[in-house]
C-alpha cells in the first residue's frame, strides 16, 4: 500500500474527502495514513478520529524556525513510510525541506483555477472575493505539485464551475467545493497510479 499523509489547518472537509476516497477504493492501492495539522482543536483533527486515521499537532510556535519545524513534519511523515503529501487547505507556506523530502510528491489543492488567483494571501474567502470583484464568469479549483511558491508547481488537473450573477463568496466556495472534493481524489488517483513511488 502507498502510504498517503495530509497537511491541513482547518475543518478538513478535503483531507475527509481524500480519506475515504482511499478507504473505499476510489485510489486504489493507496491507504491514509496520517494527518498533520498546525493548530490544535481545528475540525480536521475530529474527522481524523471519527474516520481512524492517526492524527498529530505540530505547532510551528514550538521549534525555533521554520525549517526545523518542516524538519519534524517530514520526519513524522517518513517515520510512517508516507509516500504523498496532500496539502488540504494548509496555510503555512511550505519550506524547501519538506519538497527535498517528498521531491515531486507534495500535492496542493486551490479554490481557483490557477494561475488567476493564486500567491500570497490567496486562500479561502479571499480567493472567492477576488473572482467576485475582477467579474469573471467561471471559477474552479486547481490541483497541482508543490514547489516553493504560493500556488505554484505544474498543473496536474482543474475543474471549472459557472459564476453567477448574485454570488456572494459564500455561494461561489460552496460550488467550488463540490468540485473540491470529486477533484482532489481523482488526481490523486491517477498520480499514485502512474508514479514509481
Amino acid at each position: 500500500m502507498i502510504e498517503i499523509g495530509v497537511l491541513a489547518s482547518g475543518g478538513g472537509s478535503n483531507f475527509e474527502s481524500l480519506a475515504k476516497a482511499c478507504r473505499d477504493g476510489r485510489v486504489p492501492g493507496a491507504r491514509m495514513r496520517v494527518l498533520v495539522t498546525n493548530k490544535p482543536a481545528v475540525g480536521a483533527l475530529t474527522r481524523a478520529v471519527r474516520l481512524g486515521v492517526e492524527a498529530l499537532v505540530i505547532e510551528p510556535k514550538d521549534f525555533d524556525d521554520r525549517n526545523a519545524y518542516y524538519e519534524r513534519v517530514a520526519a513524522e511523515l517518513r517515520a510512517r513510510d508516507v509516500k504523498v503529501v496532500c496539502l488540504a487547505g494548509f496555510l503555512l507556506k511550505v519550506e524547501p525541506g519538506l519538497l527535498r523530502a517528498f521531491p515531486g510528491r507534495v500535492l496542493n489543492i486551490h479554490p481557483a483555477l490557477l494561475p488567476k488567483f493564486g500567491g500570497k494571501g490567496m486562500f479561502g474567502p479571499h480567493v472567492h472575493e477576488a473572482v467576485l470583484a475582477a467579474g469573471e464568469t467561471e471559477s474552479g479549483c486547481t490541483v497541482h505539485v508543490v514547489d516553493d511558491h504560493f500556488d505554484h508547481g505544474p498543473t496536474l488537473a482543474q475543474a471549472k464551475v459557472p459564476v453567477f450573477a448574485g454570488d456572494t463568496p459564500e455561494t461561489l466556495a460552496a460550488r467550488v467545493l463540490i468540485e473540491e472534493h470529486r477533484l482532489y481524489p481523482e488526481t490523486l488517483a491517477q498520480f499514485v497510479a502512474q508514479e514509481t513511488l
